[in-house]
């Protein structure tokens, strides 16, 4: 079995190519493993390459050496590939993949800890054609995410400095809500909405848990939509959402679980994020895509083991 790292030099504060060859290195001494590094050249180069490897048909383990964007290419990169599987190495900033996974996420920092270790399947969320295995968001918080990335081109403003530009634009010039036709499994319902998460895991945009009780391998997505709300009470709304808090506040937001999610904009383009990269469009649908991509990690590991059951 070949052993692929794929390796992200951007990802992160510095370049820690150095020390994950120098890993890849030492797993082919000590345990006598058919390793290769590859480094990415550009955005989508991660899945250009996963792919290319699953495509040739022999078994592959791939090591994601980055941040979440590196583990979303390379999960689209094997999607469907049964002789194909994937972990990550977190070297990003944010790593709200691997949050997922509780206590044992500090595991995954060493490889010494994955190479052998149980593969499973894990669901997608697939939004046209392209997957997302954590949480796909449309709406207010997808606008912030893409307005932080053309204000950070803006002089003296660094990421803190974008993101809060980026808020307060969202927050008190543009309007929060949406005119759009959500349809749940072929069941529509029209109104003024704020946002819409679809969820397969429980963690984005540096830490929220939208949805606490989602799990990323029950064959449902887990829908939290939030209706339009005044200022101050979307303001008091954050915290919950932020906490998997939703159902505490009922009159704002409610989930829904479902298998198929196409929201249908009336008035504006909607803008879509899957990890960290948005999209513009008047329909944005979204669909599971079971067991679609093999992953493995430490002995152990649980990738919901960071849910949060519903009260009763």
């Amino acid at each position: 079995m070949k052993h692929v790292f794929i390796i992200n030099p951007a990802a992160g504060k510095r370049d820690c190519t150095a020390r994950l060859m120098g890993m890849a290195k030492q797993l082919e001494v000590r345990h006598g493993l058919d390793v290769e590094c590859i480094l990415t050249r550009r955005p989508g180069h991660a899945m250009e390459t996963a792919r290319s490897l699953a495509a040739r048909g022999e078994p592959v383990r791939i090591y994601a050496c980055g941040g979440d964007g590196t583990v979303n290419e390379t999960a689209n990169g094997i999607a469907g590939f049964e002789n194909a599987a994937m972990t990550c190495i977190p070297v990003g900033t944010g790593n709200d993949f691997l949050k997922n996974f509780g206590g044992t996420a500090a595991l995954f920092a060493d490889p010494e800890n994955l190479w052998d270790g149980p593969a499973f399947p894990l669901d997608a969320i697939d939004c046209s054609g392209r997957l997302a295995l954590t949480v796909a968001c449309s709406g207010f918080d997808a606008q912030v995410a893409r307005d932080v990335h053309t204000y950070g081109k803006l002089p003296l403003l660094g990421g803190q400095g974008s993101y809060i530009l980026s808020l307060g634009v969202n927050f008190l010039v543009r309007g929060l809500d949406h005119r759009w036709t959500i349809t749940l499994d072929g069941a529509p319902m029209t109104g003024d909405y704020v946002l819409a998460a679809v969820c397969n895991g429980r963690y984005y945009g540096g830490g929220f848990m939208p949805v606490g009780e989602a799990r990323m391998d029950d064959g449902v997505l887990n829908t939290l939509i939030v209706r339009k709300v005044s200022r101050p009470a979307f303001l008091r709304f954050v915290g919950a959402y932020s906490k998997g808090l939703y159902h505490t506040l009922p009159d704002v937001a409610r989930c829904y679980t479902a298998r198929e999610v196409v929201i249908r904009s009336q008035d504006r383009d909607i803008v879509t994020c899957l990890d960290g990269e948005c999209t513009l469009s008047r329909e944005a649908a979204f669909r599971l895509s079971e067991k679609r991509v093999s992953f493995f990690g430490p002995a152990g590991c649980d990738p919901n083991a960071t849910c949060v059951p519903l009260p009763e």
